[in-house]
């Protein structure tokens, strides 16, 4: 009997950690929903409904060290079901790059931060939904093919046009391979 009710309330604190741990991902759901289709109110309702989804299926979760992941891949579903061609953006802040004082660096990082994200803008959903989960969401290979659905293979060339892609938009707009703000930020 006793091992029936450790069973039973281990259960019940797992699910309430779990619980826990999905609500404190909103934020970080919210910027990739953000970055796929650049509408608030697009976004909000997609980890709105992410969560929903996440919380009722809690129990279906067998791996806790991969949460992050499996909420992704209900967002990338979730996206995927009520796709809309809306300009995206990229999840970049300004406020998390490195700045130097000078004001004309400070302008300078600004038309950077713009020109990325109209580069971004300009992507095809796949390339800029695997160039943000990889480079943004920082998310490895496989991860980012679990959440897509798609092999690890796709992933890497999807994300090897993007980049590609991203340098030859650049490049048109006079910007070098130096002058590029990183996507990654820094821990």
């Amino acid at each position: 009997m006793r091992e029936y009710y450790d069973q039973l309330f281990g259960g019940l604190r797992r699910r309430r950690k779990l619980r826990s741990q999905i609500c404190t991902e909103r934020d970080r759901l919210y910027r990739i929903a953000w970055s796929w289709c650049h509408d608030s109110y697009q976004a909000d309702d997609l980890v709105q409904e992410t969560l929903v989804r996440a919380l009722a299926k809690v129990g279906n979760l067998r791996e806790e060290n991969r949460l992050q992941v499996w909420l992704t891949q209900i967002l990338a579903n979730l996206y995927r079901d009520h796709h809309r061609r809306i300009q995206p953006d990229t999840g970049l802040e300004s406020d998390n790059l490195p700045a130097d004082d000078d004001p004309e660096n400070a302008a300078d990082r600004s038309q950077l931060l713009v020109r990325t994200r109209q580069a971004i803008e300009l992507l095809d959903d796949s390339q800029r939904q695997v160039l943000t989960l990889v480079d943004i969401a920082e998310f490895s290979y496989a991860e980012t093919a679990s959440i897509l659905n798609v092999p690890v293979g796709t992933v890497m060339s999807r994300l090897s046009r993007a980049r590609t892609r991203m340098r030859e938009i650049l490049a048109q707009q006079g910007i070098g391979h130096t002058d590029v703000i990183p996507l990654r930020r820094s821990r």
